[in-house]
């Protein structure tokens, strides 16, 4: 397994934003009946989710104005955040890198090492390891980990399946150089072998754009999707979940010797009630110390585990101490788990995306 300890790095500051639209599970027409629809939210707890629609907004849009709030709220001034990382899997372009563009549009200096990362669920810990390990020298003083999706545009309406499970966030964490800061501790893993488990088949260099990439075809009864949107094995992802994700951080703890009774939150991918309940239940952490977003949220991809913490936690972490372990876990198949601390740390209450800014 691959273990990193990084030292020197303190998170300063989340923020997480989200689109105005919001959609009822309730009023969905592809779930099925009025009973049906009640047994879908009951066993995901997606209730309501926050889309993008059919507007033109993107990933980038969201983390820009969380990058903003956080920046503002913070008293950095630009001039000193000396790296960009950005993770999302809709990116928006193809080329150039977004982060190039955030840097730009942020009034960050030129130069700004920027950089993106193409990773789902995961993303959030990968991220955080990667933008640590460039901060923890003391080279880099401040940073922008910018995470979100708006996993939406790639769903198919006419998909049961997959369609009423996901919403759209961005989200900014900010870290700086500090020698005094708790060390972070990470397990990242990944199998290539699934790769087609969460796939959008066409579009990209190996399969091109066709005229046929956009038939929509009856993939299984209630499923009708086409090949530029995304395919989800449910059975194959959720064996995965509650296979690796508590492996992860059962390993996590055991290697750094980490007090399960001292953790005060666990953070978990929000995929969906029924996988994160099983994997709480596999890590023996209590209840009331995973706190769950998807109810109102949907499953947001990779900016799940901040927007959780922003949602749910932003009181707790802008006033006290207070130690995590963060596990995400999906397409690639990628997965990681970390322990941080945090020490009132700036995290303001989660914006609505305003499309004048």
């Amino acid at each position: 397994m691959a273990f990193q300890k990084i030292k020197n790095v303190k998170i300063a500051g989340i923020s997480a934003c989200v689109p105005e639209n919001i959609v009822d599970n309730a009023s969905s027409k592809i779930i099925g009946d009025a009973n049906e629809i009640q047994k879908f939210i009951d066993a995901t707890g997606i209730a309501k989710r926050h889309t993008v629609g059919n507007s033109k907004i993107c990933t980038s849009d969201l983390c820009f104005q969380a990058a903003e709030k956080l920046i503002e709220d913070l008293q950095w001034s630009k001039q000193d955040i000396d790296c960009l990382i950005f993770v999302t899997q809709t990116p928006d372009y193809i080329l150039p890198a977004t982060s190039c563009i955030l840097q730009h549009r942020l009034g960050l200096t030129t130069d700004c090492f920027a950089i993106d990362i193409s990773l789902g669920c995961s993303g959030w810990v990968y991220g955080l390891a990667t933008i640590s390990q460039l901060v923890s020298s003391g080279n880099f003083k401040k940073g922008l980990l910018l995470v979100g999706d708006t996993v939406t545009v790639t769903k198919s309406e006419l998909d049961k399946s997959t369609f009423p499970l996901f919403g759209d966030a961005g989200t900014a964490t900010a870290l700086e150089f500090n020698e005094n800061a708790p060390e972070l501790f990470f397990q990242t893993s990944t199998d290539g072998s699934g790769y087609q488990s969460i796939i959008i088949e066409d579009g990209g260099f190996r399969n091109f754009f066709t005229k046929e990439s956009l038939e929509v075809k009856e993939r299984e009864e209630g499923v009708f999707r086409n090949n530029l949107q995304s395919y989800l094995n449910g059975a194959d992802v959720f064996i995965f979940g509650i296979t690796k994700a508590p492996k992860s951080i059962n390993s996590l703890i055991e290697k750094f010797n980490i007090d399960r009774e001292e953790v005060d939150y666990l953070i978990m991918h929000q995929a969906n009630k029924l996988m994160n309940d099983k994997i709480r239940k596999k890590v023996n952490i209590d209840t009331e110390k995973v706190p769950y977003s998807f109810d109102e949220y949907g499953n947001t991809s990779s900016a799940s585990i901040p927007l959780t913490i922003v949602s749910r936690l932003n009181e707790k972490v802008s006033n006290s101490s207070n130690k995590f372990i963060a596990c995400g876990f999906g397409v690639g198949l990628s997965w990681g788990s970390v322990y941080f601390e945090t020490d009132t740390i700036i995290c303001p209450k989660v914006i609505t995306y305003n499309s004048n800014n």
